[in-house]
């Protein structure tokens, strides 16, 4: 199914809550993530090609370690990964700025009185670091992390974003959802969701489907370009 089917003038109403990603959508972390990853495999001695990079984008960083593991050739572990990734990453993911539109929409939700969540595959700590110059964040009611034990799976799994939902107290088919990656996307719609996924300005709109997975509930799907257009429907949804 086309991931563009559903236009904005089908929506009728405000979501009851929005659930928003961090990394790539509140904040321009993945290419510092990225390079992590990169410098990490490049110690033991593997590059990483753009579309394995694209692959990471959106989970939990112990499965990441693990996929990494299986592209580098010499045998090693997670937590050898993890031992010379995680120092470069502490060092690169403060420094990243805020996604255009991103503060504005948060503020905008809130200021509408509409219950928000962050749901994210980052753990609390790396959350708390990443945040610390940002503290318009912190008007998220709610922090779904990626080591939250009431999380089974991760994304692309809709444990998370079905935790968020119900942590607000709301219906997953009642919220909005605002994700970049194929993995939130998948996360998120498969939970009932509608999504909002921002595209990068290189990407062009198209099917998060691909032969391995189907999702037939992908036309509650919008893309955009910029959040200021998730902006300006909620703000018209809720005159």
């Amino acid at each position: 199914m086309q991931a563009e089917r559903l236009s904005l003038n089908q929506l009728t109403h405000p979501p009851d809550a929005c659930l928003f990603d961090l990394d790539g959508l509140l904040l321009d972390t993945e290419p510092l993530h990225a390079r992590a990853w990169q410098q990490a495999a490049s110690h033991f001695g593997s590059d990483l090609a753009p579309d394995q990079l694209i692959q990471l984008q959106g989970r939990r960083r112990l499965d990441n370690a693990r996929r990494v593991c299986s592209w580098i050739e010499q045998p090693i572990t997670p937590d050898q990964l993890l031992a010379v990734r995680q120092p470069i990453a502490a060092q690169l993911l403060p420094g990243a700025k805020a996604m255009a539109g991103a503060e504005s929409l948060i503020r905008a939700a809130n200021r509408l009185g509409i219950a928000m969540a962050l749901v994210t595959s980052s753990d609390r700590q790396s959350v708390q670091r990443k945040i610390a110059n940002h503290p318009w964040v912190n008007q998220l009611q709610l922090m779904i992390c990626g080591d939250d034990p009431r999380i089974g799976a991760g994304k692309p799994a809709p444990d998370p974003f079905l935790t968020g939902a119900e942590c607000l107290g709301v219906r997953p088919e009642d919220c909005w959802a605002f994700e970049d990656s194929q993995a939130g996307c998948r996360s998120a719609l498969t939970a009932g969701c509608l999504v909002w996924r921002l595209l990068r300005t290189h990407e062009s709109i198209h099917p998060l489907t691909d032969q391995s997975e189907d999702l037939d509930n992908s036309e509650r799907l919008i893309s955009i370009h910029s959040l200021s257009e998730a902006e300006a429907c909620l703000k018209t949804l809720s005159q």
